[in-house]
């Protein structure tokens, strides 16, 4: 448990032996990450800890525990007001840049590392990674899988369930296995039905009982 000894936050290892936090970045692998934030996950000890373990934090940034990354995030780079849900899986040995405003559901992986096909080079340990990026203001959904390499452009959504395996382009909306563009994100989208004689504006709210000529004129005041 921590505690507070001259103004400085102190951790006590498996050991008993306090540790403090300037030498906390020595310690970024998962398990010494995993433990230690597990009992602060909701506390202002738990934002710190995730500002100096992480290789960028951006105000307005939510994560969700449980959060696993091989490297304790330390290659994870995070920009402003993004929300990350429960059992986030980073495989960050190469860096993972995820924009501003940008929302990923739970359980889901998005791994940067890679290994030859070719069974003798694994025998060998090989191993090779690639960064991966993600524009802003994305949505991607629970139980997505994002492999080394790939980028998603601005605004676009990756629907649930997608293992993602090419680029993705901004302003569309994709999904499958493996995740393809579906289609465009156009201005018929800033009211979308719900279901018949129900919309939904930007806000989130949502408009019962609309006839066609009340639909259009909300349509023109929104645009």
């Amino acid at each position: 448990k921590g505690m507070i000894e001259h103004g400085q936050i102190i951790f006590k290892n498996g050991f008993g032996e306090g540790v403090d936090i300037k030498d906390f970045k020595k310690l970024l692998n998962e398990k010494a990450v995993i433990d230690i934030l597990s009992s602060y996950y909701r506390s202002e000890k738990r934002k710190l800890l995730l500002q100096l373990a992480l290789g960028k934090w951006s105000e307005g940034v939510y994560i969700e525990p449980p959060y696993h990354a091989n490297w304790g995030g330390k290659h994870l780079f995070l920009g402003k007001n993004v929300y990350i849900n429960f059992n986030f899986g980073a495989v960050d040995d190469a860096n993972i840049y995820i924009d501003d405003y940008t929302m990923i559901g739970p359980n889901v992986c998005i791994a940067t590392a890679n290994h030859p096909i070719l069974p003798e080079l694994r025998l060998k340990g090989y191993q090779y990674n690639k960064d991966v990026h993600i524009g802003k203001n994305v949505w991607i959904g629970a139980n997505v899988v994002i492999v080394p390499g790939i980028t998603i452009g601005d605004n676009s959504v990756i629907g649930a369930g997608s293992e993602v395996v090419k680029d993705i382009p901004s302003n569309v909306v994709a999904v499958g296995n493996p995740c393809k563009v579906l289609r465009e994100i156009t201005e018929h989208d800033r009211a979308r039905p719900v279901r018949r004689g129900r919309y939904e504006t930007p806000c989130g709210r949502r408009i019962r009982g609309l006839s066609r000529c009340q639909y259009r004129k909300v349509r023109k005041q929104m645009a």
